[in-house]
């Protein structure tokens, strides 16, 4: 039996462990640290101190705050 695909924000987590060298669950616990904060404050933080993309970071964010991260 195959697997389903995996869809949405953590389509990209593959990507971002090999792009960033770090696992998941660090970048969520980083996301964590910053609550409360709005979605595109915590995007920012991501871009902005740890140089990620946009859209990597955003799906770090969603899937965080659509509390399955």
């Amino acid at each position: 039996m195959a697997e389903k695909p995996v869809k949405g924000p953590a389509s990209y987590f593959p990507s971002i462990e090999k792009t960033y060298g770090r696992p998941i669950a660090e970048w969520q616990a980083l996301l964590t640290s910053r609550m409360p904060a709005k979605h595109m404050e915590l995007v920012s933080f991501r871009k902005q101190e740890h140089g990620m993309g946009h859209g990597h970071a955003n799906a770090l964010v969603a899937h965080l705050l659509s509390g399955k991260g």
